[in-house]
């Protein structure tokens, strides 16, 4: 099924194909181009370095024995090219990133709240929810820094649809080209309305295809145990959080390791903005902190929760910053709770805890979710989420006035 059949009148899908096949055409030329250089360069070399003939074997039957193609991937540098950040974008994720380390760090009373569908599915219907976050910034910017959860790709723990930047089409044609396209251009459209993004980070690569776009990173539950994440967390330029792993008891340790990790300087093998390996040497981010979001013992949101996470935070000589997440553990996958964690949540904001810095809601156009046929994408209900259910709209609101009615609270109380 080519491209252009599977669209459902996503004029950004449409535009993304053009785009695409453009970049391509240049990404050829360059590969071409790089790979003739080697050839004239590499004859000879064992000679130079003085090493003696060998009876070599190409060894063919030994080599990608279960790859069934490999594909030319646009270089992150030509897509910026192609789609640059603009100046209301770069203001947009600038004047976020700063909010949200003031806030992590203290310096801010406010709360962070990252809210949006579990996972983006549909470019139109995630623009007007952006719509809907320029008028709840507006309402709660004084008590709340609202983000737009801006999730392109999704972890699974077996098989499944894994996000809008691997299946854009939603009919596993794997159009990966064109859901890196699309992602940018998307994004850049919600951060030029004053929407800052956040994102799950599953691909140590992905994140260079939306540099400059993105204003809040999140590690998620599978990952955070993983060298190359943590190591990833800490050389992005966003704050990073840390979801705790399934494990009971240990599962807020592992969360504090992987921000110990993230906090130090690392170097790793990475990809450049050209596509090419290069090592990578990072700072460190001391913005990185943890994100409760329930574990095999259940929910882990309430106040002995959190402060058992704050010992293990003080043991480790780390942030006392906690995001926590409504939603999966905490809700128990049910979107209906979502509304309980955020009002205890309140209450313990507004009894004076200042290691809450935020929440996470997933939210969509409308409640509840749906599930995805692959190519049968005409069919799905707009507006609804295909992963994960979540709250409506109008619960939204109900939430956000809570967290910020406990914040009025407290300030008067201090």
């Amino acid at each position: 099924m080519s491209p252009e059949t599977a669209l459902h009148h996503s004029t950004i899908l449409e535009e993304s194909i053009r785009v695409r096949d453009e970049l391509l055409v240049v990404e050829n030329v360059v590969e071409e181009a790089a790979h003739e250089a080697r050839l004239n360069c590499l004859p000879g070399v064992r000679e130079r370095l003085g090493y003696a003939p060998l009876d070599t074997d190409h060894a063919q039957d030994l080599i990608d024995t279960r790859i069934e193609s490999k594909q030319t991937v646009i270089a992150p540098e030509s897509l910026a090219e192609a789609l640059p950040v603009t100046k209301e974008g770069a203001a947009t994720t600038r004047i976020a990133r700063a909010a949200i380390e003031a806030i992590l760090h203290g310096d801010d009373d406010r709360l962070v709240v990252i809210v949006g569908p579990c996972s983006i599915h549909d470019p139109e219907a995630a623009l007007e929810y952006a719509s809907h976050v320029i008028a709840w910034r507006e309402s709660y910017g004084n008590d709340l820094e609202i983000i737009m959860r801006a999730y392109m790709e999704k972890p699974r723990t077996e098989l499944g649809w894994k996000g809008f930047v691997y299946d854009p089409l939603l009919d596993e044609s794997d159009d990966i080209n064109l859901g890196l396209v699309a992602t940018r251009m998307l994004t850049s459209q919600i951060v030029n309305t004053g929407v800052p993004t956040g994102m799950e980070r599953l691909n140590a690569l992905t994140p260079q295809y939306v540099n400059g776009l993105v204003a809040y990173d999140a590690i998620g539950m599978r990952n955070t145990t993983d060298q190359k994440a943590r190591e990833y967390g800490s050389g992005t330029s966003s704050p990073v959080g840390f979801k705790n792993t399934a494990e009971g008891e240990r599962s807020v340790l592992s969360a504090a390791e992987a921000v110990v990790t993230a906090r130090g300087p690392h170097a790793f093998l990475g990809v450049g903005m050209n596509n090419t390996t290069k090592q990578i040497e990072t700072t460190g981010n001391d913005s990185a902190h943890i994100i409760l979001r329930g574990d095999a013992d259940g929910p882990n949101y309430e106040a002995e929760h959190i402060n058992r996470a704050i010992k293990v935070l003080g043991q480790k000589g780390l942030l006392q910053a906690i995001i926590v997440d409504a939603s999966h553990g905490n809700s128990r996958k049910k979107a209906a709770n979502q509304q309980k964690v955020i009002a205890d949540v309140a209450r313990q904001v507004h009894d004076g805890q200042q290691a809450i810095k935020g929440v996470m809601i997933e939210s969509f156009l409308l409640g509840g979710n749906q599930k995805l046929i692959p190519g049968k994408s005409r069919e799905l209900k707009y507006g609804q989420s295909i992963t994960d259910e979540c709250v409506s709209i109008d619960e939204t609101d109900v939430m956000l006035g809570m967290l910020a009615h406990a914040l009025h609270k407290r300030r008067k109380a201090d």
